[in-house]
């Protein structure tokens, strides 16, 4: 039986998930839908009750995917406890009766090149050693310019005129970037869309609230795992910062996470998964005089319980308002868009009482 493989969703970085394996491999290949509540209600299903709220969505993705035809799942967590779920969920899904093969790429948050390597060569022997590292290198640029762009947007999206401007034109880029005939195409595209974003028309006052978004990784980076709080900043006009992505987690992560414990008083050891960035990057924002600051977690995540009380320590010493959400699927939307509702409210009379 030919192999039909897919992979968890996470924002909108399936496209250079799925550019790199359709270019790599002959293959098919199924993108993971957009997560809906069929997708947490699937998950949360099967799941264990406490575990983290990652797990639940991924679960139900591969759910889907499976009733769409594949039988090979690929799942790329790692830096915590996700990392080891692989080998949990596979057993969850062949005990529903799929006949799958999952293979988790990162293995207690390190990465074997070697290893990832011999898994493809096991889907499909046909795949080529130096196509593949090209149509890769691809991939990792395509994710550097999404997240540029990306954090162009979060600065800015609050202020435009004309409503949706930012989103339609990231939904045209996307696509183009999903057609990239090469790399020096991928850059050009790149170049023109990022002159065309900082064209549009933009009413933005210098004295804007700025807020900073922290927390554990997924539930940042995945909008329906948060109630798309950004879209929601964005739309009391605030100029939002974020720092995790997945340029940062591939990238930078490992060499900055070193430089910020040298610096950091608070703790002289790793906490796990994004506890140490956490701590440097609520000290960044305070510096940086942002208004409020924002952390989300899944339920039952451990480093970032472990590295709330600090946080907290860390932004009364320097007089910044922060907040602080756990999500689960059982989660109540009202609750969390209440609790925004009031910490914009206290931010703004905060301003104009300065």
């Amino acid at each position: 039986m030919d192999k039909v493989i897919s992979f968890p969703k996470l924002d909108n970085y399936d496209i250079p998930a799925f550019y790199v394996l359709s270019h790599i491999s002959s293959l098919k290949i199924i993108k993971p839908s957009k997560i809906t509540s069929k997708t947490i209600e699937l998950g949360s299903k099967y799941s264990p009750e406490f575990v983290c709220t990652p797990f639940k969505y991924t679960l139900g993705t591969f759910i889907e995917s499976i009733e769409k035809g594949a039988n090979t799942l690929i799942q790329f967590g790692g830096g915590c406890r996700y990392g080891y779920y692989g080998e949990l969920q596979e057993q969850i899904l062949k005990d529903l009766d799929y006949p799958i093969t999952l293979d988790s790429l990162i293995i207690g948050g390190k990465t074997d090149i070697k290893r990832i390597i011999k898994i493809m060569k096991s889907y499909d022997p046909s795949i080529k050693l130096f196509k593949s590292i090209y149509y890769t290198l691809i991939g990792i640029q395509m994710i550097k310019y999404m997240d540029r762009i990306d954090d162009y947007i979060r600065l800015n999206i609050g202020f435009e005129i004309n409503k949706d401007s930012f989103i339609n034109l990231k939904e045209e880029m996307l696509n183009d970037f999903s057609h990239a005939k090469g790399l020096i195409n991928l850059h050009r595209l790149y170049r023109k869309y990022y002159k065309r974003f900082k064209k549009i028309p933009i009413n933005k006052p210098k004295d804007c609230l700025k807020i900073g978004i922290i927390g554990e990784l997924y539930t940042l980076m995945e909008p329906s795992s948060n109630y798309e709080i950004e879209k929601d900043l964005a739309s009391h006009h605030i100029q939002i910062k974020r720092y995790t992505n997945v340029s940062y987690l591939l990238l930078k992560k490992r060499k900055l996470v070193k430089k910020y414990l040298k610096k950091l008083k608070n703790i002289k050891y790793r906490m796990g998964a994004d506890a140490v960035d956490n701590i440097y990057h609520t000290k960044e924002l305070c510096k940086k005089h942002y208004d409020g600051i924002i952390h989300i977690k899944s339920s039952f995540c451990t480093p970032e319980i472990a590295v709330m009380p600090i946080i907290n320590k860390i932004a009364k010493e320097n007089n910044v308002p922060v907040i602080f959400f756990s999500f689960d699927t059982n989660t109540s939307e009202v609750g969390i868009k209440t609790r925004l509702e009031a910490f914009y409210d206290m931010l703004e009379m905060r301003k104009y009482n300065e």
